[in-house]
């Protein structure tokens, strides 16, 4: 029977599997976990040569499961992403052929380089993992993550993702620039060649990469691709999927005290009637927060959740869905300074929790 030690060691092998190809970072790396184990999804912001593409297909090859990268661009459409009926001459009749989102762990990069249409085509598939396709809902499989990468530096031919599509993502993270070590040792990777792909072996079922891009769907903007063709070779199944789905289920038993589900409420209450804001975090949010912290306090061979939990997550779990009266450019800086004065301003539960949520 799975156990709370069980969780901590799967997470560690994956952290240690992913710093074979990430150089630093490995706060980053939890967040990026910590998602994958709540059952959420994540959007990578950051400037461009950061790493956000290879941390996402780094997971995806430490990962036992079918791995899809889509490149989103303004001419991609919703049906390019779930697939749709298709008349088959052969047989008369017409034939459900599903895209790229039929997969476990999809990374949709530059997702706000897709129109608005396209964006909301992941609305459904986010909140209740199934597709609708005409009037034919079509469930995914577990586990089902999205990890999105967009640049907040370019805005050109770039469609911002509404409050809607950001409430959907449990986390928001950037990778930021390397330091001075870091940076060399990248080099020095660079230099073995270990960062450089490798397109022998493919970890992604070639009749599912079939059946999401058949023939009729031959736009350059959506790719099937296993984890090793994507930058991330040599990397090796640090987890199957029955582990993984089993750590997910885990997660959620985690104990959490009745104080500090109060403290979580709180923090985004605080949010919401904050002077400057128009929109604050929602109740979406504080069930992220809430299943961020578990999965969190489990990873750190714990099975119960503590503040520190909470207070580490806050910002990379509210910030992005915090809307201000006045539109700044600094908005993201803007959140993290407000969660950050709620957070020292809002009373802390001190006491000890136990193993079983009690003080």
């Amino acid at each position: 029977m799975l156990n709370i030690q069980n969780v901590q060691e799967l997470a560690s092998r994956l952290q240690t599997e992913i710093g074979r190809k990430i150089v630093g970072k490995p706060q980053e790396v939890k967040l990026l976990l910590t998602a994958l184990l709540a059952s959420g999804h994540i959007l990578m912001e950051d400037v461009p040569g950061t790493g956000k593409t290879l941390l996402a297909r780094t997971l995806a090859a430490s990962v036992q499961c079918r791995f899809q990268r889509i490149q989103f661009t303004p001419d991609l459409l919703p049906s390019d992403l779930t697939g749709g009926h298709f008349y088959n001459q052969k047989e008369s009749e017409f034939v459900f052929r599903p895209g790229p989102l039929f997969a476990h762990i999809v990374l949709a990069d530059e997702i706000n380089r897709a129109t608005p249409r396209t964006q909301s085509s992941l609305l459904e598939c986010m909140e209740e993992q199934q597709i609708s396709i005409d009037g034919e809902s079509h469930s995914l499989d577990d586990p089902f993550m999205v990890i999105a990468t967009q640049n907040p530096v370019d805005n050109q031919g770039t469609f911002p993702l509404p409050e809607a599509q950001m409430d959907r993502f449990m986390l928001k993270m950037s990778l930021g620039y390397p330091s001075a070590g870091e940076g060399v040792e990248i080099l020095r990777r660079t230099l073995q060649q270990t960062l450089q792909p490798v397109r022998q072996s493919s970890s992604v079922d070639p009749e599912l990469i079939a059946q999401a891009q058949p023939a009729d769907l031959t736009k350059s903007s959506v790719h099937g691709s296993s984890a090793d063709d994507t930058g991330a070779g040599n990397i090796q199944n640090a987890v199957t999927r029955d582990e993984l789905i089993a750590a997910r289920r885990y997660c959620r038993t985690v104990n959490v005290h009745d104080d500090l589900l109060d403290y979580m409420v709180r923090i985004a209450e605080a949010t919401r009637v904050h002077a400057d804001t128009a929109l604050g975090a929602s109740p979406r949010a504080t069930q992220a927060l809430l299943r961020a912290s578990q999965a969190y306090a489990a990873m750190h061979g714990r099975d119960y959740v503590l503040p520190d939990d909470i207070q580490t997550l806050a910002v990379p779990v509210l910030a992005h869905r915090i809307i201000f009266r006045s539109r700044h450019q600094n908005a993201q800086e803007q959140a993290k300074q407000l969660l950050n004065s709620i957070i020292q301003t809002e009373s802390v539960p001190t006491e000890q929790y136990s193993s079983h949520g009690e003080r």
